[in-house]
């Protein structure tokens, strides 16, 4: 939420007279708008924002931010014009136009962040951005008033949307940091100021765009380096990509894995299929016994680094453990069953090597007869033929059935058979479509399907024609 007053105080602008409107929530999207919103009408390259704006003020919204004229029957304060002068407010909903509607969304939500005063905590890395954010928040909620960003929202529109639409009591905010390019989370940390940093790995995802491992690690990096010297860098010592930026940050580093050598760690690792894991955790002279509700042994690391910022944010060990046991984040996991009554693994937000083969390990510790529905990983760049072997190959270790789909699938499929999984237990189909006619009518009570792919191939059309109607 933001009050009117602080709004305008963003671009130095002054209101004529006091103004206690509180814009409930600030969207981009006029189908999220709720009553008393703050609407930003964005450019993008497939979709008009202006376009919206009428439909916004329907829905609800107070204040519409604009940069280009438009057509509607609403007042209008044009801030290029008016902005040396006191603004009277109409008694209605309105416009302000600004020159850049985003670049005032990201001064808005920097000032917000001043006005707030939170300790920002700013998570990066290949996989496990998502539910490292969940556990995290779900741990500092155990002591401060926190915020997360919703869904995906880690990039220059959802990190602003995300800081705007804190309340003024928060204490956290724990915000995810997407990478396309270089210089991209050095440009979301000057909005957010981060006080932690987290690195979660370095993987192949987006290779295609950014290009090599050495090339992400760089962009990923650039949040440690933003680090105050007296915030902390919480990195993953099991990837040496990550465990080098030690030498790039000015803060205290915590590091933290499965090796003894780092500063929080953890062993005895055991999976209990759907009922969560259990391990020990250690750090200085403490050991814990823990069992948390996560699904899959790589749930570790999730867990590790949520109770590092607990520690970095200076909570106490019950308090930490607490939050943990109330976690039930997953890499967008949702179990269900089918008509059949076969449990359904639903795993389709997105896809890369490394998700892929924490999947597929979480696959290994559950009993049934075990299907994998697996889809091309998109955007690997030159790690696509290698990533690809690499998810056959640990398939043909786990899987009694493999179903793959798409033309990438198919060197998952090639490689399964390479690493000793029979032909006639493989099945490769071009579509999602093609893959529920071959598994709606052949499912049986003891399987247990994993469907996991690129959001591209829209996987979760499987999963949804599968699922029992409840």
């Amino acid at each position: 939420m933001i009050k009117l007053t602080d709004l305008f105080a963003a671009f130095d602008t002054s209101l004529s007279a006091s103004a206690d409107w509180i814009l409930s929530e600030a969207t981009v999207d006029s189908r999220r708008v709720l009553p008393g919103s703050l609407f930003f009408a964005i450019k993008g390259e497939r979709v008009d924002g202006h376009a919206y704006i009428s439909k916004a003020f329907e829905n609800g919204a107070l204040v519409a931010v604009i940069d280009q004229d438009v057509s509607c029957n609403y007042p209008l304060i044009d801030l290029d014009k008016n902005s040396s002068e006191p603004i009277h407010i109409p008694d209605q909903p309105f416009c302000i136009k600004v020159k850049d509607s985003l670049q005032a969304m990201q001064t808005i939500a920097a000032r917000q962040r001043r006005i707030i005063n939170p300790t920002v905590i700013g998570i990066t890395g290949s996989v496990g951005k998502s539910s490292t954010k969940e556990l995290v928040a779900e741990v500092l909620g155990q002591h401060f008033h926190t915020h997360k960003n919703p869904g995906n929202y880690n990039n220059e529109i959802g990190l602003p949307l995300t800081l705007i639409n804190a309340g003024y009591g928060h204490d956290c905010i724990v915000a995810e940091m997407g990478f396309y390019y270089p210089g991209e989370i050095r440009f979301l940390c000057d909005i957010a100021v981060p006080h932690i940093g987290i690195v979660t790995n370095i993987g192949t995802v987006h290779a295609e765009r950014a290009g090599s491992q050495q090339v992400i690690a760089k962009g990923k990096a650039e949040l440690v380096q933003s680090l105050p010297e007296d915030g902390f860098a919480i990195l993953n010592y099991d990837d040496p990509l990550v465990r080098s930026m030690n030498q790039e940050t000015r803060a205290a580093v915590i590091y933290y894995g499965l090796s003894s050598d780092a500063h929080l760690w953890a062993d005895d690792i055991q999976g209990k299929g759907l009922n969560g894991i259990t391990f020990d955790i250690h750090h200085q002279e403490h050991t814990f016994h823990v069992q948390v509700p996560m699904l899959g042994k790589h749930s570790v690391q999730t867990i590790l680094r949520a109770s590092a910022a607990g520690l970095a944010a200076g909570m106490q060990w019950d308090e930490i453990v607490t939050g943990l046991q109330k976690g039930h984040s997953q890499l967008r996991l949702v179990t269900a069953r089918a008509e059949s009554g076969a449990l359904i693994l639903d795993d389709t937000y997105n896809a890369t090597p490394e998700s892929m083969i924490a999947a597929l390990d979480l696959l290994d510790e559950l009993r049934g007869h075990k299907i994998a529905v697996l889809g091309d990983m998109l955007e690997l760049g030159e790690y696509e033929q290698i990533g690809h072997q690499q998810v056959g190959e640990r398939a043909a270790a786990v899987v009694n059935h493999l179903i793959t789909v798409g033309n990438l699938g198919k060197i998952i499929a090639a490689s399964a058979h390479q690493h000793g999984l029979a032909e006639k237990d493989i099945t490769t189909v071009a579509d999602s479509t093609q893959a529920v006619q071959v598994l709606k009518y052949n499912l049986n009570a003891e399987d247990v399907v994993l469907i996991k792919g690129s959001h591209g191939l829209r996987m979760d059309t499987i999963a949804s024609a599968l699922e029992k109607t409840l």
